[in-house]
Parts: structure tokens; C-alpha cells; sequence
């Protein structure tokens, strides 16, 4: 739908008023723009039409690449002036980082500083800075140097200069070789390992060759000396990458090396705690046999969250009610609280018989707007928590809104094609806007239908409850009719596009997934033979209509697959339905305990997300009331997940 023609009227009238152009220069003006931007961006000055862009609301994008065409032959303070006249634009910030990286190839480490504004982001940029920090602030610069050395992948040319720097001054020190070293190991970078073997005394021989060893054959590890390097100063860096590699390669085998190593080992607490919180993850999550009493006496000391969540899964698909009750107690506060294990503490208490203690869990967790608040809420057969929040705009403030700077430019980008710069300044107006025009913002947005602006708009300003803008109803009359037309709840199509795409039509994942309901090109193509209809190709499955109606049709086959059953379908659509079928045959008596039995953490949260979507569309469908509104079927809480749950095909 389009925004209506006063509204779009009074926004060019109003735009053309900011820049000084009547209405009827616009085309003109946004080609010439268009020309000299691409122009630009080659250094093609001479094509160039100053007249036609002068005064128009994008002409600092052209100053931007004129200014960093000249770098580094030019004076910290035209940048410094260009910075302060676009403060607005995320112009000021790229031009900032083009400075730093400018200045810092050319050694012009004075006018590196003058530009700079504390740690740019990226790692090049980094090393110029701190590089030109050293004579001014070195102990801060050493830290930081120190930092970006102990990395196991290459870094930029940029740094060499700061790493000869601390290599010549001894803060990277042969320990911190090694330390290198080992993290290069780790990550299978033979290349840097071997440059850094080079950077060695002979001190370090009977430690480089025992790396050698251990890599051609890691059982090696139980016959490899307890100190290695000077003053064993090689020890806990070479265990710790050695148990990594070995856990990672095979579990049970790296436990019983463990088992016998770490008895004559004199390892620091901190490094003998990575060790065993890395070995206790892998030991349940590839359930090594003969090693759970083990995990079990390890576990309080490893102040691990995500050991911890493996432990009570694992507790969960065994019925194991009191072991989820005691290690769900052994979770920090900021964890045990969240809603997914209020409810299961409840679980755990009702099937203990503590009726009391399971009610009060179950209402904990059902004042949070999430799968697991909305399954708990269901149990206490009260209305879902929604907590939403209404914002209301006038068209008064939306033309107010229309004239914003950051709007201007947002909006002249789309118009010649610049759909990436377009998000850029949109998002950063967004950040960097108080609450209220950030939500002014939002309202805009929303009134112009651009529906994955509006999405990125809500995460960037942090409009949690904002439901009518973070799942507008996009697309909502074709979701309507593709579902009427193949029976699938046009509210869980809505979900599965919110999460797939967040209703970018043009989204590509990698995997190759694409459009609204992230098709691949090979399903795209088998569902369109099933409807008689011409392989769409990797780019027609883009077209939103198309997309929603091969996606449909895939979803309608995923569900009769499974009985209608949602939660199956929407794994199958995220993971599969091979995978799908495979975990049904774990026999899971209830929902919930299927949901925690998706061994995929990208699945578990994706099925949880598009059931809870589907609650928050169909509430807001009905004006934001979740009366009537169901997160399961009878059936799908009730039914058993397993392989009976499979239609007869």
C-alpha cells in the first residue's frame, strides 16, 4: 500500500522547501546526483555537474570522497571541519575512520591523533592508533598491542609496525610467542604457527617439537613432558590448546588423557578450569560415556552457563526432576531467573508433587513475553503478558519528522538507488536520537511501509515492547490469501517470514536461502513443478508475492507431514525434515521436552520464536488482546512427539 497523496504531497513539498528546489527539479537534480556519486566514487571529477548538484541534500557524499581522494596530503583540520558539518550523517565517522587508517599507512601519527576519538573500530585502524599512542599514553598503547597480538589468525600489515614496537621494548616477550603460538595451533593457522617457531630461541626447541608430536598424533599428550619451555613458562598455554584440539577430535579419548595427565600437571586454577569446562561441554553434548560423575563433581567450580544449561538438558530428557531442580539452583541468578528455567523449575516441582512451589514458578515465569512465559501462562489458564506499548503521532509531528535532515537523506538515497547508504543514515539518526524521536522515527517508518526499516529501526532504538512496529502486518493481504488457499494459519506464516527475513524481500542468507521466507533456489524449484509453474530462478523467487507462495506451499507439506503439527513443521522448516523425523524417534511424551531435545541451539530458539511471533501477530490482530489466543493447539500439548506423530505416507 502507498502512502496517501496528501501525505506524500506535503513530504516533497516540504523536502524541496529544505533544499531550496522547486518539485519539478527533483528528477533532474537526484540524476545529476546520482551521476556524480558513481562519478565520485571512481575520481572521475571532471564528469562532475557541480552546478546541477549544488544545494543538494546529498552533496556531502560527493565531498566525502573528494576529501578522502586527498588523504593523507591534507590538514587534520579539514577533516576536522567535514566531521563537524556532517555530525549528523554517518559521514563523519567514516571519514574519521578513513583518516585514522590514511594517516596511520603515511606515519603522520600527530594527525592520526588530531582526528581520532578514542579506539576506532576495526583491527587495522587499532594498530595505527595505538602505534601513534605509544609516545604519548605507552602504557595504555602496550595493554592494547599486547591484545591485539594474542589473536590465533594473521593480522593486517598495519600492525607490524606497534608488534616490532613491543617485540624491541619486551612486552611481547617469548612467552607471548608462544601464547601466540598456541592459539594459532588451536586454530589449525599452520602457517602462523610455523612463522612464530622462527621468532623462538633454542630454548623452546623441546617445546616446538612436542607441538609437533601431539599434532601428528594427540594420544601423544600422555607421554608429553610436565614442563616445557623456559622455566615451563610453555606448559599451560600448550595443555590448553592441546586439550582443545583433543576434545574437539575426540571426546572420550581426550577424557582419559585428562584422567592421567592432570594429576602431575601443575597448572594454574584459571587455565585447569578452561580445560575441564571445555572437555565437561563436549562430554554431554556428544554424551561421552563413563564421563557424567565426572562433569557432575566439575561443574560448581567452572562458572559455566552453558555446561550448566547442557547439564539440566540432560537431566530433562532423562525425567530426572530432582537433577533439574539442583542444577538449575547451581545456575548465577541472571540465568536461573530467565523464563525458559522458571518454567522448568515449575515442571520440575509439579512432578515432584510441590504444588505450592510449581504455581509460583509457573507465574514468574509467565509475566515474560516468550515461549516459555506464554507455556506457563497456559498452565495458570491466565491471559498472556504482552506488555505492550502503545505510541501515538500526529500528522503534525510526522511532518516535522519529514523534515529532519537524516530524513531528507534517507529518503533522496532510495530515490537514485542507494538502498544500503539509505539504512546507514537512517539507523544512525535512530541511535543517536533521544527516545522520543527515536520512536518519532519508528512512526515514520511505519507510515511510509517500509517494513525492514522499521524492524531495524525497533532493534537499533531498543523498542522492545513496541509489538506494533517490531511485527507490522507486512504483506498481510497476501499471508491472508496464500493461507486461505493451502490452509496454512496465515499468522504463522507472518512469524516464520518475521524471523526468516524480518521482511527484507531482497534477503540472502548464507547458505543461499532467499526473499521473505528465505527459499532455497532448489526448493523454490521442486515447489514450483509441484504447482505447474516455471522454475522462478534465483532471482524471480525474490519477488515477494512468489516467495510467500512457494513458501506457503512448503510449509502446508511440512505440516501435513506431521499431522499439523506446528512445532514439527516449523523445526522441519528450519532444520529439515529428515533431521525432524530423527528426533521424534527420542519419544518425547510433551512439547516441552521436545522443544529441549533439539540438539541444534539455532532450531530450539527458532521454533520457540516462531510459536511466540505467531501469539504476538494474532493478538495484535485482534487490537492487541490475547484473549482466545492459543500458543499450542490441545492436540500439540498433548500429543506424544514421536515417530506415531509422522502421517502415514
Amino acid at each position: 500500500m502507498q502512502a496517501s497523496p496528501f501525505r506524500s504531497t506535503l513530504r516533497s513539498l516540504c523536502a524541496a522547501t529544505l533544499i531550496g528546489l522547486p518539485t519539478a527539479s527533483w528528477a533532474t537534480s537526484d540524476s545529476a546526483m546520482r551521476d556524480a556519486l558513481e562519478a565520485a566514487r571512481q575520481q572521475q571529477w571532471q564528469q562532475i555537474d557541480e552546478r546541477a548538484i549544488e544545494g543538494h541534500i546529498l552533496s556531502g557524499y560527493v565531498d566525502y570522497h573528494r576529501l578522502r581522494s586527498q588523504l593523507p596530503h591534507i590538514p587534520p583540520s579539514q577533516v576536522q571541519q567535514f566531521i563537524g558539518q556532517h555530525s549528523d550523517s554517518p559521514l563523519a565517522e567514516w571519514m574519521r575512520g578513513q583518516a585514522i587508517e590514511r594517516y596511520g599507512s603515511a606515519g603522520q601519527f600527530d594527525n592520526l591523533l588530531a582526528v581520532a576519538d578514542g579506539e576506532p573500530s576495526g583491527t587495522a585502524r587499532q594498530c595505527y592508533y595505538y602505534t601513534a599512542l605509544l609516545d604519548r599514553a605507552p602504557e595504555e598503547a602496550r595493554a592494547a598491542g599486547l591484545g591485539l597480538w594474542r589473536v590465533g589468525s594473521s593480522q593486517p600489515d598495519a600492525c607490524n609496525t606497534l608488534f616490532s614496537r613491543l617485540r624491541s621494548d619486551g612486552t611481547i616477550n617469548a612467552t607471548a610467542i608462544w601464547e601466540r603460538k598456541m592459539l594459532a595451533w588451536q586454530a589449525g593457522e599452520e602457517r602462523l604457527s610455523n612463522y612464530l617457531d622462527g621468532l623462538l630461541s633454542g630454548q623452546w626447541q623441546t617445546a616446538i617439537e612436542t607441538v609437533g608430536k601431539v599434532t601428528s598424533d594427540s594420544a601423544a599428550l600422555t607421554s608429553a613432558p610436565s614442563c616445557l619451555g623456559p622455566e615451563c613458562a610453555a606448559s599451560a598455554a600448550f595443555y590448553k590448546a592441546a586439550m582443545q584440539r583433543y576434545t574437539r577430535e575426540n571426546t572420550p579419548a581426550a577424557f582419559s588423557a585428562w584422567q592421567q595427565i592432570a594429576p602431575r600437571l601443575n597448572l594454574p586454577p584459571s587455565d585447569q578450569q578452561v580445560i575441564e569446562e571445555e572437555l565437561a561441554f563436549y562430554a554431554l553434548v556428544r554424551n561421552a560415556p563413563g564421563t557424567l560423575s565426572w562433569v557432575d563433581s566439575v561443574l560448581p567450580s567452572l562458572d559455566s552457563e552453558r555446561v550448566l544449561e547442557l547439564r539440566v538438558r540432560r537431566a530433562l530428557a532423562e525425567r530426572q526432576w530432582a537433577d533439574v531442580m539442583h542444577w538449575i539452583a547451581e545456575m548465577p541468578a541472571s540465568q536461573q531467573e530467565r523464563s525458559r528455567w522458571q518454567y522448568w523449575l515449575a515442571r520440575a516441582n509439579e512432578q515432584l508433587g510441590n504444588h505450592d512451589a510449581a504455581m509460583a514458578r509457573y507465574q514468574q515465569a509467565a509475566s515474560d513475553r516468550s515461549f516459555y512465559g506464554f507455556a506457563a501462562a497456559e498452565k495458570l489458564n491466565q491471559p498472556y503478558q504482552l506488555n505492550l506499548e502503545r505510541n501515538h503521532f500526529d500528522e503534525i509531528t510526522r511532518g516535522h519528522t519529514a523534515l529532519l535532515p537524516a530524513v531528507q537523506r534517507t529518503e533522496a538515497l532510495m530515490r537514485i538507488g542507494e538502498d544500503g547508504l539509505a539504512n546507514s543514515e537512517w539507523l544512525h539518526a535512530v541511535r543517536n536520537s533521544s527516545s522520543y524521536q527515536a520512536r518519532a522515527l519508528a512512526d515514520y517508518a511505519a507510515q511510509q511501509q517500509w517494513h525492514a526499516r522499521l524492524v531495524q529501526t525497533t532493534i537499533a532504538g531498543e523498542m522492545w515492547d513496541a509489538l506494533d512496529w517490531r511485527f507490522p502486518a507486512a504483506y498481510r493481504d497476501s499471508f491472508l490469501h496464500w493461507g486461505r488457499l493451502t490452509g496454512v494459519d496465515p499468522y504463522l506464516l507472518m512469524a516464520i517470514t518475521r524471523r526468516e527475513s524480518a521482511y527484507n524481500p531482497d534477503a540472502l542468507s548464507p547458505a543461499g536461502a532467499r526473499g521473505l521466507m528465505q527459499l532455497m533456489p532448489s526448493t523454490a524449484s521442486q515447489v514450483s513443478r509441484q504447482l505447474g509453474l516455471n522454475d522462478p530462478g534465483p532471482y524471480g523467487v525474490l519477488e515477494p508475492e512468489l516467495n510467500i507462495r512457494l513458501g506457503s506451499t512448503y510449509l502446508r507439506d511440512k505440516l501435513e507431514r506431521y499431522q499439523g503439527n506446528r512445532l514439527a513443521a516449523a523445526a522441519a522448516y528450519n532444520a529439515g525434515p529428515g533431521r525432524v523425523d530423527q528426533w521424534l524417534g527420542n519419544n518425547m511424551e510433551s512439547f516441552d521436552l521436545f522443544v529441549e531435545s533439539i540438539p541444534f541451539r539455532e532450531t530450539r530458539d527458532y521454533v520457540q520464536a516462531v510459536l511466540s511471533y505467531r501469539v504476538i501477530f494474532e493478538s495484535l490482530a485482534n487490537g492487541g488482546n490475547s484473549e482466545g489466543v492459543s500458543l499450542l493447539s490441545d492436540n500439540e500439548q498433548t500429543v506424544r512427539y514421536d515417530r506415531a506423530l509422522l502421517a502415514r505416507r
